[in-house]
């Protein structure tokens, strides 16, 4: 699970006032000039205490705090210096997750103009009938959002007679369990554990775990130093749909509670993944405040396969079906029966707007 963190291309910003006989630096610099650093150290902190591997965590700190003795992040604002801190907690350990949030107050470039911005994402497209007993819809993300969900459980209603459902979450780039939640009651004839997520146990203990208190998720004994619960799929009374055909389309820009759908479809051989590997961010957690505008993702579980224990940090889900990912929806066709050229006539017709390539997280090397 995921927030989505926008990061916006900053600028550097400098002054001076000269006053014969001294150049004195303004107190606005002096105060970005602080401000770099006590960002910097607020993310140390947090990453120590609450980051999903303790001793990975306190490595990140170390980084961050060695940039700071540096003076890598004194000068630094907005993007410039969220580049510098994510590159220096890349080179310790790749997290798909991490990547600091910088103030849109500095996002715009020189000159003044306006930041180029795609309108945000509609979180459920095309849902409906994409071919005769046939079932389709496209996910971008799980938000928690009351109107999502309830835009996903009358998905389900409404096509409860279809012999194949076909979800598209190839532009997926995470969220929550909510939607995962009323989708999944319909599609099991039985209670079955879908996957394990452990959350550290100090954070889950002071209440900052994102999935304690969820119906879905049962409490299991696990590792030490964290608190392991399952995620579970209860069967609702309807059965219509128990034996439909599942098939989930997938890319490389299917990321955090996308992968987690997708290996639960995997791991329970409910669905059949089509397409390419997912993103491989893996680590669930929260969004922090960090001052001035700054913002994190501080992962602080892993969500994992219970029969492997592996999870698909850095690796992603791997498809039951290879093909590339713009071809996803014509061979779920095919394979439902759809002749090929109508298969792809209807694909080129639901194909996503947004891009399904991998993104490399900022400052990974």
């Amino acid at each position: 699970m995921t927030l989505s963190l926008r990061v916006l291309p900053g600028v550097l910003m400098a002054a001076t006032i000269v006053a014969a006989p001294l150049i004195v630096a303004p107190a606005a610099l002096a105060a970005d000039e602080a401000q770099g650093d006590a960002v910097a150290e607020k993310y140390a902190v947090l990453l120590e205490r609450d980051y999903v591997y303790p001793e990975t965590g306190k490595r990140y700190a170390a980084a961050i705090r060695a940039g700071i003795a540096a003076g890598r992040y004194a000068t630094l604002t907005g993007d410039a210096l969220g580049q510098v801190i994510d590159r220096d907690v890349h080179a310790v350990s790749p997290d798909g997750h991490l990547r600091l949030r910088t103030p849109d107050a500095a996002a715009a470039p020189p000159g003044g103009a306006a930041p180029v911005r795609r309108p945000p994402k509609v979180p459920v497209e095309q849902a409906g009938w994409i071919a005769p007993g046939i079932a389709f819809v496209r996910f971008n993300l799980f938000p928690q959002d009351a109107a999502v969900t309830s835009a996903a459980a009358k998905f389900m209603a409404d096509h409860a007679d279809a012999k194949a459902i076909i979800f598209d979450i190839r532009t997926h780039n995470g969220g929550g369990l909510d939607q995962m939640d009323v989708i999944f009651p319909w599609l099991f004839a039985e209670p079955t554990r879908l996957v394990t997520m452990a959350t550290r146990a100090s954070v889950d203990a002071r209440g900052g775990s994102p999935i304690d208190g969820l119906p879905s998720m049962r409490v299991v004994k696990g590792d030490a130093g964290m608190v392991t619960r399952e995620h579970w799929a209860t069967p609702n009374a309807d059965a219509r749909l128990r034996d439909a055909k599942i098939y989930v389309l997938t890319s490389g820009a299917s990321a955090s509670a996308a992968e987690h759908f997708s290996l639960a479809m995997k791991h329970t051989g409910r669905g059949t993944l089509v397409g390419a590997p997912t993103a491989g961010a893996n680590h669930f957690g929260t969004g922090e405040d960090l001052g001035g505008g700054y913002g994190a993702f501080i992962p602080v579980g892993r969500t994992y396969d219970p029969a492997t224990g592996k999870d698909w940090e850095g690796d992603g889900v791997q498809p039951d079906i290879a093909v590339a990912p713009a071809d996803a929806l014509v061979r779920a066709l095919t394979e439902l029966g759809v002749a090929p050229a109508e298969a792809k006539t209807l694909s080129d017709a639901h194909m996503p707007s947004w891009p399904m390539e991998r993104r490399k997280p900022r400052g990974a090397r």
